[in-house]
């Protein structure tokens, strides 16, 4: 009972916004395989300010999950965390076809025992960051997300796909086994004994027939760009936008802590999270927005 509830507290927090932010047009961001885009500016009609991405650009490893992969992305999660102004975290890949290939076997393969053991913790804590970071975030899933790149979009709180796409948990037929959360967060989306059958199996599936599944929240017909499950991901996460920012976040806790325990343990936890609203200026607003009958205009306070 104790972590779910330290963990609910977590949001008392204060938020600070980030002194400067990566863009991925910026010169010094392009070489990084982990680059960090607010859209704002000439985007913001369409996509108002609030939704962050993170683009995973490592072309020549198909996005697999290295060491300076790894790294940048933990830097960028750690940054982006204490950042007021993010209210959607949108996951994308900036290689076309392909979301995320897994994990990089042939760094792995120069690892020791024991600096692999290190990697794979490493590997679990970032996507353990992913699923903890205090905003929802959505995994735009494009191309591949096999093995580490389907755990990543795991990680997050939505999944879209593009029909086309192709994921699945494949370690066992390389040898492994899901080791950066797979075997606990795949059966939590689609039940234990499918989850085993598609590890058991390492069998992919399309956009398609992981919609049917469960296993991502929309799938759509991929585009001549190769960016249509982005697209619809964006548009998700203007449908957040509106709502009340610290509401939002303390829905997520309620639902992720409350998960992980009995539902008597879960109540109070969403009773710590109902209570922690209540002073909010958002929810005052919320409430006189609906007396005067008039859109509300939330600020995350």
């Amino acid at each position: 009972m104790l972590r779910p509830l330290t963990s609910a507290l977590r949001l008392l927090r204060p938020w600070k916004p980030l002194q400067t932010r990566g863009c991925a047009s910026d010169g010094a961001a392009r070489g990084r395989e982990i680059q960090v885009r607010a859209l704002e500016g000439p985007d913001q009609a369409l996509s108002p300010a609030g939704i962050t991405e993170i683009l995973m650009n490592r072309p020549r490893a198909r996005n697999a999950l290295g060491n300076v992969f790894v790294r940048e992305l933990l830097e960028a999660l750690a940054q982006l965390r204490e950042d007021r102004q993010v209210r959607v975290l949108l996951f994308r890949s900036a290689v076309k076809g392909v979301f995320c290939a897994g994990a990089d076997l042939k760094e792995r393969e120069q690892m020791s025992e024991a600096e692999v053991e290190v990697f794979v913790q490493r590997l679990r804590g970032m996507m353990t960051e992913i699923a903890a970071f205090p905003a929802p975030t959505i995994a735009a899933l494009d191309g591949f997300a096999l093995g580490g790149g389907l755990e990543l979009a795991l990680a997050c709180d939505l999944r879209v796909a593009a029909s086309t796409a192709v994921m699945g948990l494949i370690e066992t037929t390389r040898g492994l086994l899901p080791g950066a959360g797979g075997t606990q967060r795949l059966p939590r989306c689609l039940g234990v004994a499918l989850a085993k059958e598609l590890i058991f199996t390492g069998r992919r599936l399309s956009g398609t027939q992981a919609q049917v599944l469960g296993l991502v929240n929309h799938a759509v017909a991929q585009n001549e760009e190769g960016n249509a499950a982005y697209h619809r991901a964006r548009a998700l996460a203007q449908e957040i936008l509106p709502q009340a920012p610290i509401a939002v976040r303390l829905s997520k806790v309620a639902i992720d802590r409350g998960m992980e325990v009995d539902i008597a343990s879960g109540m109070a936890i969403e009773g710590i999270c109902y209570a922690q609203n209540i002073p909010t200026q958002d929810r005052l607003e919320g409430m006189a927005a609906f007396r005067e009958k008039r859109p509300p205009k939330f600020v995350g306070k």
